[in-house]
């Protein structure tokens, strides 16, 4: 079968790097795609909001399944597009419809789904330009830190964590009257912090049945020790290593279940992959977030663990086969460190020369932010490379990782040095 993977990320380059050792695979193309995609599966010029395009590509190339990436499309409507469509409609997309799509698209949303369905998150208020006294009196009640969340989707960067009240408002009004995070901002959600450790859970579902993909741990900030400014992400691990069987029961009994049967409930056409956005606080599992794709770098240490045909699990979604199906997942830990443009998560440049890629011999390179121009891979963006490793524990799998990262280079390089720190 002919697919096409929409997207231009690390997570992007992992899937099809998986996709690639199907049995059912013909060709694969990737819509952008980056560099590295480009020596694994034809590229198409174009963009992933550009649904027309995609039709006349899936169309011309015979598709048969297409995965999709980022969360924009998904946002806007990408599968709802394939189901309205009489010449896509057979066409097996992976992603869920616009109704799921809101799960992401607006916190306000995903925060009252969870309320309908007694889902633990943490005590919040949605507040716009037409309720802002309500919202300086919220914060007043609220202890420091505050947790200050654009409604919308603002790439990952439309949180902030402040611990002066008079910051908080002061944001607060920034983001709301002069749209700091764009009109994502024109609606803040307003929420209490939650003191604990992060972990990121992932579940394959069609909307009936699911199947619990290996948990990961990425690491947000950008400098060491949680510092700094927050990116799409430096650093990944999987397995969790403090997620025992007893805490895994309690996220599934009173996390995973009540989200699915929510879909259902609410007949949110869904076909892909919930992801949780999780924190621990003490012994209790509580959600931060829900995203409606598989999160990056996550993708880069969880698809490489599984060791199923992926292509043939994503194509026997919505058939009683999909139900039937065990996971195979290897017991090695991966972790995964990014390589990311100097300047990264505010000013960078683009078109610096990497060098050192054919001396990668224990770990897998996966190009996120790069293209390749006569035969010579340059950065194009702010991260520009996951490189996943795998062991026994993930102490030597970060090792290893960071042991490859000595034989790359490219001006103005930078990677976190203690990913798996808080371990």
């Amino acid at each position: 079968m002919n697919v096409l993977v929409l997207g231009s990320g690390g997570r992007e380059h992992a899937v099809i790097s998986s996709f690639i050792k199907s049995k059912l695979v013909n060709k694969i193309y990737a819509l952008p795609g980056n560099g590295g995609t480009s020596t694994i599966a034809t590229n198409i010029q174009g963009d992933v909001n550009d649904f027309k395009k995609i039709k006349e590509e899936v169309i011309s190339n015979n598709i048969s399944l297409v995965f999709v990436g980022p969360e924009d499309p998904i946002v806007n409507g990408i599968y709802d597009f394939f189901k309205s469509d009489n010449s896509l409609k057979k066409i097996k997309i992976i992603a869920p419809s616009k109704l799921a799509g809101r799960l992401e698209g607006s916190k306000e949303f995903a925060k009252k789904f969870m309320e309908r369905y007694n889902i633990p998150t943490a005590k919040h208020g949605t507040f716009t330009r037409d309720n802002i006294d309500q919202a300086y009196m919220f914060l007043d009640n609220m202890s420091s830190p505050y947790v200050l969340k654009a409604d919308g989707l603002a790439a990952g960067k439309g949180v902030l964590i402040l611990h002066d009240l008079e910051e908080a408002k002061q944001e607060l009004r920034s983001m709301i009257f002069d749209k700091k995070f764009g009109e994502s901002s024109s609606k803040v959600v307003i929420e209490e912090f939650l003191d604990g450790i992060e972990l990121s859970c992932f579940v394959l579902t069609d909307g009936n049945n699911y199947k619990i993909l290996p948990f990961a741990k990425d690491y947000k900030k950008i400098g060491e020790a949680d510092t700094g400014l927050n990116t799409g992400g430096m650093g990944a691990i999987s397995p969790v290593v403090f997620l025992d069987d007893v805490f895994l029961e309690k996220i599934e009994k009173l996390i995973i279940k009540p989200t699915i049967n929510g879909i259902m409930k609410e007949n949110m056409e869904y076909m892909g992959i919930v992801f949780i956005g999780l924190i621990k606080v003490n012994e209790d599992p509580y959600v931060i977030e829900y995203n409606v794709r598989m999160g990056d770098p996550e993708t880069e240490v969880v698809f490489p663990r599984i060791e199923n045909d992926l292509l043939e699990l994503f194509n026997s979604m919505g058939s009683t086969e999909f139900a039937n199906i065990d996971l195979i997942v290897d017991e090695r830990h991966a972790a995964t460190v990014i390589m990311v443009s100097g300047g990264y998560p505010i000013n960078y440049e683009k078109n610096k020369v990497i060098r050192g890629l054919e001396n990668i011999t224990d770990s897998i390179v996966f190009h996120a932010g790069t293209k390749k121009d006569n035969n010579v891979f340059l950065t194009n963006g702010g991260r520009v490379l996951a490189i996943t490793s795998l062991a026994k524990n993930y102490k030597q799998a970060i090792g290893l990782s960071y042991k490859q990262i000595e034989k790359i280079s490219f001006e103005k390089a930078y990677f976190r040095k203690d990913i798996g720190f808080d371990l």
